[in-house]
């Protein structure tokens, strides 16, 4: 790095110079750090043929046009020479001006304030050898890049200003290829058309004929290579010292003396996840750090006692998550299924143990980020959260923290929760024995989810196998079935079973499986039906008497539910006839709109909407019309309509007896 600051200060040095200097690095990679640190205070210092040299820094991102290049030049030189400002800067230790006291600078010179009172001095004003310009950020203004570059010409060649100019290159070439893109396809198209070569048969596919033609025509990238070659003299590709870097963006922590001190005992932690990420961004880095430091604060202020480990891991997976969303190498939805260090580690179980490749991106992840680093929580929602969304969830923060708290130590978790959550081959050898049989226990007398049976009973199918426990497959199955049964009576309805099983590579641990993953199922389908029908109560429950709660738990829990198949079709139609005549036109018009927006959804209660209408026209058979009586043939008319929306697939009748034939 040395080398390379005397290489760019021989530059400077040069008496005539009729070119300029480039820094190419890849962007967050601290190539303006580098500038400011390394570069920009050794060239104000220097003083050659008796003249003290002069830094002008300017970025060019979000630069609309060159008027506003020449704005940003006048700002600074007029700056430099105002007395007053420099000897304000020189008693206040600043050596550069803020961007916002630019601005006031600038109107209060257009207004005509001023504390100076001299006359510009034109002699500083035209001088030229004694100042040093600086461009930064060339690929991310908003002018062509040629233009700029010309502009910049203008300096260099005629009044030979020292000039560097920093940017990325390679996104250069990307933008110089991809602007107007479509504006130049367009024209590449009629070019081949009017050349009679646009549908002419050949062995170069269309897309390749027309990229060729938009290089042709539009060979931006040869315009940039000849305007460099004639400006700049050298070029300097810049490989920064990331671990002077990092401990530089670590100082911007001191006045928080237990963070940095954390962070001090763990730099090389930081560098080696850093190193991990594979990219140079250290502006990513830079956000992660900031954002551990909210994490930090938020458990040393709720959970001051938290285990050193517990934080080291958070540090890492804080900043390996921040480099895997931000540097563009996953998309944010990556982690958004795994709620849990729980779900995480039985994805890691599950691939591992079943060589199952279909969470293939979860383990390499943790391979790289975590090889050789052991720590049995390894995940955190809250800062995937954080991370993602910007949002400091509190609710999800304690239950994390709770889970850790009464987690942290293996050997008192429940010996499912073992099997399940860390590799079977990190138990002893001499507890591995204890672990299946408590296992076994928890699950004859039904202590432990359904879903989780099922993915024990493929762990135990697999131990079987491998002659690790001295059970035969027929015992387990009959064991794990019957702990099915029971577990069942205090489950709940688990609704992302596909999900859970996919964890573990059913398909791979025996055909026995088929049969416990059917009576799972079988039973799942009752505890929904169960559940429903428990929904549906408590929902119907509010006709006639209290119509919003029912309209709102309606909207938000049974829009796409066949809701009306889990709760019976007489004492539905008691409730609505009891309605006002506006709410059974309610009624009416939502069943309406629900059908038109979630048709597949609700087709399993048609026999019961088919139910609901027979009773309601067997009430109004013969009836003298009122207003409700012709609400109620309106409601019943409705229903019709909604059942022809299914008449491809006949439902079949229901004979049914007029109850209401001796009212």
């Amino acid at each position: 790095m040395e080398e390379l600051v005397e290489s760019i200060l021989d530059y400077i040095r040069a008496d005539y110079t009729d070119y300029a200097i480039m820094i190419n690095g890849e962007w967050g990679s601290g190539k303006t750090y580098f500038w400011n640190h390394k570069i920009r205070n050794k060239i104000d210092s220097m003083m050659l043929n008796g003249r003290k040299y002069t830094t002008i820094y300017m970025s060019l991102y979000g630069i609309s046009n060159l008027e506003e290049i020449s704005k940003k030049i006048f700002i600074e030189t007029t700056q430099l020479m105002d007395k007053n400002l420099k000897k304000f800067m020189d008693i206040n230790g600043q050596s550069t001006i803020p961007e916002y006291a630019k601005t006031g600078l600038d109107m209060a010179n257009f207004f005509g304030v001023t504390q100076n009172g001299d006359k510009v001095n034109y002699a500083d004003f035209f001088s030229t050898d004694d100042k040093v310009l600086c461009f930064d950020d060339l690929e991310r203004a908003n002018v062509d890049v040629i233009d700029i570059l010309g502009y910049i010409n203008n300096f260099v060649e005629h009044d030979h200003i020292k000039t560097i100019i920093i940017c990325n290159e390679k996104e250069l070439s990307t933008k110089l290829k991809s602007s107007n893109l479509e504006m130049k396809t367009f024209i590449a198209t009629y070019l081949l058309d009017k050349e009679g070569n646009l549908i002419q048969k050949t062995d170069k596919p269309m897309v390749e004929r027309i990229r060729d033609t938009i290089e042709y025509v539009f060979d931006k990238a040869n315009d940039y290579e000849r305007i460099k070659e004639k400006l700049i003299g050298e070029t300097f590709e810049y490989v920064p010292e990331f671990n002077y870097i990092i401990s530089g963006l670590l100082m911007r922590y001191e006045k928080y003396p237990d963070l940095i001190r954390f962070l001090r005992e763990n730099t090389n932690l930081i560098i080696s996840t850093f190193n991990k990420s594979g990219t140079r961004n250290l502006r990513i880095l830079k956000h992660a750090l900031n954002d551990f430091k909210k994490i930090f604060d938020m458990v040393n202020k709720s959970y001051p006692n938290t285990n050193h480990r517990v934080m080291q891991t958070m540090l890492i997976f804080t900043i390996a998550v921040s480099f895997e969303i931000k540097a563009g190498k996953i998309t944010k939805d990556k982690f958004i299924n795994i709620n849990s260090n729980e779900e995480y580690k039985a994805i890691l179980v599950s691939s591992r143990v079943f060589m199952d490749n279909r969470q293939f991106y979860i383990k390499e992840f943790d391979n790289n980020y975590y090889y050789n680093f052991k720590a049995e929580y390894r995940f955190f929602k809250f800062i995937e959260i954080y991370v993602r969304t910007r949002i400091f969830d509190m609710k999800v923060f304690k239950e994390n923290m709770e889970v850790i708290i009464n987690t942290i130590d293996t050997d008192k978790l429940p010996g499912y929760k073992r099997l399940l959550t860390e590799e079977y081959w990190k138990i002893a050898d001499d507890q591995f024995d204890n672990v299946i049989e408590e296992v076994m226990e928890d699950v004859k007398n039904g202590r432990i989810k359904p879903i989780e049976i099922v993915k024990l009973f493929a762990y135990f199918s697999y131990f079987i196998r491998r002659e690790l426990i001295n059970y035969d497959m027929k015992t387990i199955k009959s064991v794990f079935l019957s702990g099915l049964n029971l577990a069942s009576l205090n489950a709940e309805y688990c609704d992302n079973v596909e999900e859970e099983l996919d964890a573990i590579s059913v398909d791979d641990v025996g055909t026995e499986m088929t049969e416990v993953v059917r009576y799972f199922t079988e039973i799942n389908e009752k505890l929904k039906d169960k559940m429903y029908m428990e929904r549906a109560e408590d929902i119907f429950k509010n006709i006639p008497m209290k119509m919003e709660i029912f309209y709102d738990k309606f909207a938000k829990e049974c829009m796409d539910v066949p809701i009306f198949k889990y709760y019976d079709a007489f004492q539905m139609f008691q409730r609505i006839s009891c309605a006002s005549n506006e709410d059974i036109v309610s009624i009416k018009e939502m069943l309406a709109e629900r059908v038109k927006k979630h048709k597949r959804q609700v087709e399993p209660e048609m026999n019961n909407i088919r139910k609901l209408k027979q009773i309601t026209d067997d009430y109004i058979d013969g009836k003298e019309n009122t207003i409700r009586i012709v609400m109620l043939q309106e409601f019943s008319n409705e229903l019709g309509n909604i059942l022809q929306v299914y008449e491809p697939k006949q439902l079949p009748p229901v004979v049914e007896n007029n109850i209401y034939n001796n009212l």
